[in-house]
């Protein structure tokens, strides 16, 4: 337990670090921001199929398929629900972060917001990967998820302090939306712990999630600002560096 809450905190707090960072470095370039954001998209996608989608075809026994598929779009489609209540991140993180407007506060807010609801399901996604009981690759979606939540973190600070936020309640409202994620963790690990039964679904759920926010999110934000071919790389980079630690470790 002390594992799975020391985790929880490490994937919130790795926004926190992303805010920090955001506040050092306040006008992020398109193409760094892209690079990096691929890379992470690259480490969630392997996370998301090693770590959560096999486990689930591995535990669900001879309904396993139908499991697994089921899983997968149910998650899917919890998340495209919460997308039709809330703004789609890559909509909202073109703000204009040069224009010091308060006008522009309600949608940054909803650009925050959508980040915040997003942070759920990835959260339970860290804390369902404790269920297989195999630490190693818990930890390893638990890192692609925390690495993840780093460029988003950073793309926070600027709109907020554009919309003429005070520095201050910045870093507080780019630390909520960490705090969800350690909240999301744990809700996942004690929905598994309670019943062992709903694990290969929970795998699957937690792993069509992550593969919405990537496929719907992260590749078409990087895709759009003219970086296609590096955060291309960057993602297969990402993807591979994940899969030889995944060996490494196994």
């Amino acid at each position: 337990m002390e594992l799975v809450l020391l985790t929880a905190l490490g994937v919130g707090g790795a926004t926190v670090i992303g805010a920090g960072i955001g506040f050092l470095f306040r006008r992020i370039t398109h193409t760094f921001s892209d690079i990096v954001l691929s890379f992470a998209a690259g480490v969630m996608l392997a996370a998301a199929v090693l770590g959560l989608v096999v486990p689930s075809l591995e535990y669900g026994g001879r309904l396993a398929p139908l499991v697994t598929v089921t899983g997968i779009f149910v998650g899917a489609l919890c998340l495209n629900l919460v997308d039709r209540l809330v703004p789609h991140l890559h909509k909202l993180a073109g703000l204009d972060t040069e224009t010091h407007n308060n006008g522009k506060l309600g949608k940054v807010l909803l650009f925050v917001t959508a980040i915040a609801i997003h942070n759920l399901p990835e959260g339970i996604a860290a804390g369902v990967g404790f269920g297989t009981g195999d630490v190693s690759q818990a930890l390893l979606i638990s890192g692609g998820i925390a690495l993840q939540n780093i460029p988003e973190g950073m793309v926070i600070i600027g709109p907020l302090l554009a919309a003429g936020v005070k520095p201050g309640r910045t870093f507080l409202i780019a630390s909520v939306t960490g705090l969800i994620e350690v909240v999301g963790t744990l809700i996942g690990y004690f929905a598994v712990s309670i019943s062992s039964i709903i694990l290969p679904f929970a795998l699957a759920f937690a792993g069509g999630t992550m593969l919405y926010v990537i496929s719907d999110e992260m590749i078409p934000e990087t895709h759009s600002h003219g970086h296609e071919r590096g955060a291309t790389y960057a993602l297969l980079l990402g993807f591979c560096v994940m899969l030889v630690t995944d060996f490494l470790l196994g």
